[in-house]
């Protein structure tokens, strides 16, 4: 029981570390998984490193395939599509019961929120972990003050995947202060359900766009290579580039 436990709890701290390193960019789209060396860094047997893995993979932050090995995911134009569909079903229905139904404090709490999350990005340099945990923090506080407890765990599970998209810069910067997730706040505190609504379903929309954008050369990578987990070191290299060149570099942070 004792030897069970252990191995319970091991999984759960190589998923959060894994989980970390994903949202941080630090293991990129694309990037193949060594069980075995994830194993030995962080001084564990395979065994809960796998659970772990198995775990993200469901979450869809991993991919694997028969006798290729498991990567960071890499997604289809498509996928992205369909996510954001499902993102605007959800996030449309908790901005019209936030607008209905939220405390006075929460919607304080989501307009100081807002306007956290939008100087961040205005930040070239900014700590763009931080961003996506307050970006996150933001959209669940909106699911909170909605109050129902089952929206708001699926737009949790929602928005996981999409903070994978978000460690890769924009391509192009922008030398405008934001005001997109202020404005959305605004809309959302008025206590007009169907301007909240709508406000959400632009927010949403021009979130797809930028999206779109930022992963346009790994839907690219995808088509050309997607059968294939290549351990190829010129490869990788490809993806790295990919993540990683100047142009993208340069970008703030949008969503």
């Amino acid at each position: 029981m004792n030897d069970s436990q252990e191995a319970v709890s091991l999984a759960g701290e190589a998923y959060v570390i894994l989980r970390e390193r994903i949202l941080r960019g630090e293991l990129a789209i694309g990037k193949v998984i060594s069980r075995r060396k994830i194993a030995t860094e962080l001084g564990m047997s395979m065994l809960p490193v796998s659970e772990a893995l198995q775990r993200l993979e469901f979450e869809g932050l991993l991919e694997s395939r028969p006798r290729a090995g498991t990567r960071v995911k890499i997604p289809t134009e498509e996928g992205v599509r369909g996510h954001y569909v499902v993102r605007e079903a959800l996030e449309v229905q908790a901005a019209k019961l936030f607008a209905e139904v939220a405390t006075a404090q929460e919607r304080s709490e989501l307009q100081r929120l807002a306007a956290r999350v939008d100087a961040l990005s205005a930040q070239p340099d900014g700590d763009r972990f931080l961003y996506l945990t307050l970006h996150e923090k933001l959209h669940h506080r909106i699911a909170e003050g909605a109050h129902c407890q089952p929206l708001c765990d699926a737009i949790e599970k929602n928005q996981v995947l999409a903070s994978t998209w978000l460690c890769v810069p924009c391509p192009a910067p922008s030398h405008e202060q934001p005001r997109r997730h202020q404005d959305l706040a605004d809309a959302l505190v008025s206590s007009d359900p169907k301007a909240a609504a709508e406000a959400m379903r632009r927010h949403i929309n021009n979130a797809l766009k930028n999206t779109l954008s930022r992963l346009e050369s790994y839907f690219q990578i995808r088509e050309a290579d997607g059968a294939t987990f290549t351990r190829s070191l010129k490869k990788q290299a490809k993806l790295a580039q990919a993540a990683q060149s100047p142009s993208r570099r340069s970008g703030t942070i949008k969503n």
